[in-house]
């Protein structure tokens, strides 16, 4: 398989295991092209069930990732073998030529000569066959070697530390697909000390509802204000499930041992009195703590106490800026 043939089976891969929440996602989407036709019941109980698999995803982002990649093996992958030219239809015809006796009635009509040179065009068509075949499978091989070369190349610059092979590498599995779609934007650093931060663009007020939706007994659509201390805390489980889902999606991209996420969205800057985009999550990710846990039974906000991080959140007043981790404090020999 090709480079482009390893990236396309990864991503199929992680698609087959997306959570449940995905997977009723698309199914309520399908439903919304039957709403105009639905009775009013029927509306208000897809509305309910649109609105709390909205939540389901937003705080559980952190439950899907990409699977590991295996530099190591990616550059032990065997060269691809260059294609041997073959003249199997061309002998097949010489064949026919050497086997062909004129019948009775070739010779009476004096047939055999135009039937060899039947023969003798199947020989030509024979030659042109082996030819295209062999140009068919040299450009196969070419594109395939490649990919392998390509492949290679970023696996040994991966293993070798190099800076920007990570940022690379993350550009060619493009693990922030899901992320993107929700409105929260992602930039890559790699610091001096070969530690990469990610900071990722939260917009939480964009896509944390501000409406608590439900049934009524009559069947009926309740929708009332979300009280400001439910809105904080679905703030901040969003915050924290989005950097578990980046924090797991590098460490399974690329082989580091820790990486730092830090988020980002608008909040008071008490310097200024004005909303500025800041750090309201810093978090040091690393590989053998968050092996380590159960992230399908998690809290997003309580899992940050199992790493270096810096948060400051009050349900009554939600986030507040903080420092963002200093890199140099987690390279090897600081």
């Amino acid at each position: 398989m090709g480079w482009k043939g390893t990236v396309r089976s990864l991503k199929a891969s992680a698609r087959r295991s997306e959570r449940n929440a995905h997977r009723r996602q698309r199914d309520l989407e399908r439903q919304s092209k039957e709403y105009a036709r639905m009775e009013a019941l029927e509306q208000a109980a897809y509305e309910v069930d649109v609105y709390e698999n909205h939540l389901e995803v937003l705080l559980s982002m952190h439950k899907e990732c990409g699977e590991t990649i295996n530099w190591g093996r990616l550059l032990s992958k065997l060269e691809p073998k260059s294609p041997q030219k073959n003249d199997r239809f061309e002998q097949e015809a010489v064949q026919d030529v050497r086997d062909y006796r004129p019948g009775f009635w070739s010779r009476l009509f004096k047939l055999d000569a135009r039937q060899r040179a039947v023969l003798q065009l199947k020989v030509e068509a024979g030659q042109a066959e082996d030819r295209n075949r062999y140009q068919a499978a040299l450009t196969e091989w070419e594109n395939t070697h490649s990919e392998w070369m390509q492949e290679r190349d970023l696996a040994k610059r991966i293993l070798d530390g190099d800076r920007q092979a990570k940022l690379d590498a993350i550009e060619v599995f493009e693990p922030f697909t899901e992320i993107s779609l929700l409105g929260s934007a992602i930039q890559m650093t790699v610091h001096e000390h070969a530690i990469l931060e990610s900071r990722l663009s939260i917009h939480g007020s964009d896509v944390i509802p501000t409406e608590i939706k439900s049934l009524l007994k009559s069947g009926k659509l309740s929708a009332k204000a979300m009280p400001i201390g439910r809105f904080n805390d679905l703030h901040q489980d969003y915050v924290c499930s989005c950097a578990l889902r980046v924090g797991r999606e590098l460490l399974a991209v690329l082989p580091d041992d820790l990486v730092i996420v830090t988020a980002m969205d608008n909040v008071l800057n008490g310097a200024t009195g004005h909303m500025q985009e800041l750090p309201i999550l810093s978090v040091a990710f690393s590989r053998s703590t968050m092996d380590a846990l159960n992230l399908d039974a998690i809290d997003p906000s309580d899992a940050m106490k199992n790493f270096v991080h810096n948060m400051s959140f009050k349900k009554t007043l939600g986030f507040a800026p903080v420092a963002v981790l200093d890199a140099a404090r987690f390279s090897v020999g600081a």
